[in-house]
């Protein structure tokens, strides 16, 4: 089979974009990598271990090289808009990380670039390509439902990941910051159904008596166009060394002829160990007891990685190399996931449903 060769630059040198470096490196298709980072010497450690040809500290630098034909970016999220934009500038398809914006009209912005400069651009919502996401995404397609009436999604977490979120980006919601991967999978498991109002209450206490404003507990109801309900819950509020090394979620979806439920809590695999566990995002962070396999991108096993984050990053490499097609979140999709979430939080902040769209 014919394959493009792939120049692949990694903008950000931290924990997500090592691992879709590494990933890179590894793939049949990429002929040239180069990594950057705010911090060069991040970025020369991560070329150092990938043999990436060029490393800097200037993002846009690395977005220029002529060798580079497609970008990821994985930096913190609220430097996401101008590598994204320089990328697309050049004509260079995209993967960012999630979300695409913190506002719809940056958003707009965003997507309005992309459609002027037809590059294509992708937001990483690792959700997708779990494997029991994709079976029910084949059983959707399939009919099997019938017609979806209702559905829910909850994820758990422990506070310790809620605290190593917030540091990073305390304006951020950690709550509903881990929610969206699940607003996005029940948007894609429905697609052609979109929102059209949501109701959104929480509970806060122990991480606010951290000193983040942020809840405990959101609960939402997203009301669809022809009249199903999907329940939404997030809780990253759990003690701090909870066995799960990530999200511990179920999902279930109500059809007229079927139903699906899905226990993605991880406890079919506990072990318990004298040596300790460490966490697959928190450095210096270990448990005796683990979930193996709960870990949110995937896991380490024999020197390879492997989960929805290698799954999802070679997708998209098949997807530029070989023009296989690829279920990763558009930009029009990240951004109606953004419009749910921006939803959910002004019902929160006024105790009242929000109805959909809301305006740029």
């Amino acid at each position: 089979m014919q394959r493009k060769e792939l120049g692949i630059a990694v903008i950000g040198s931290g924990r997500i974009g090592t691992l879709r470096a590494t990933l890179a490196a590894a793939h049949p298709a990429v002929h040239f990598l180069a990594v950057s980072d705010r911090d060069p010497e991040c970025a020369r450690k991560l070329a150092e271990k990938t043999g990436a040809q060029f490393h800097s500290g200037d993002n846009l630098e690395v977005i220029s090289r002529p060798e580079v034909n497609a970008v990821v970016v994985s930096t913190i999220e609220v430097e996401h808009t101008l590598p994204v934009m320089q990328a697309l500038a050049l004509g260079k398809p995209v993967l960012v990380e999630k979300p695409i914006a913190f506002n719809l009209a940056e958003a707009g912005r965003i997507i309005a670039a992309a459609a002027k400069s037809g590059a294509d651009l992708r937001v990483g919502y690792s959700r997708r390509f779990k494997k029991r996401y994709l079976l029910a995404k084949e059983q959707i397609v399939n009919g099997r439902l019938g017609r979806i009436t209702s559905g829910a999604a909850r994820v758990f977490n422990s506070r310790s990941q809620a605290m190593q979120t917030l540091k990073r980006l305390p304006a951020d919601a950690s709550s509903v910051s881990g929610l969206v991967y699940y607003i996005d999978l029940m948007n894609w498991l429905l697609a052609g159904n979109p929102a059209v109002e949501v109701f959104a209450r929480g509970q806060s206490g122990v991480i606010k008596s951290s000193g983040y404003n942020t809840n405990d507990v959101t609960w939402a109801i997203v009301t669809l166009s022809d009249g199903a309900v999907v329940n939404f819950g997030v809780c990253y509020a759990l003690p701090q060394h909870y066995p799960s090394l990530g999200h511990a979620a179920r999902v279930e979806l109500l059809g007229t002829d079927g139903v699906i439920i899905i226990d993605d809590d991880h406890t079919d695999q506990l072990m318990y160990s004298d040596h300790k566990t460490p966490h697959v995002y928190i450095p210096d962070h270990n448990v005796n007891m683990v979930f193996l396999g709960s870990g949110t991108p995937g896991d380490w096993a024999l020197g390879e990685f492997h989960g929805p984050v290698a799954t999802e990053t070679r997708a998209w490499l098949d997807h530029l190399s070989m023009g296989r097609a690829c279920v990763l979140a558009t930009a029009e999709d990240a951004r109606r996931t953004l419009e749910i979430t921006l939803a959910i939080e002004r019902s929160l902040e006024t105790g009242a449903p929000v109805t959909l769209p809301l305006e740029a």
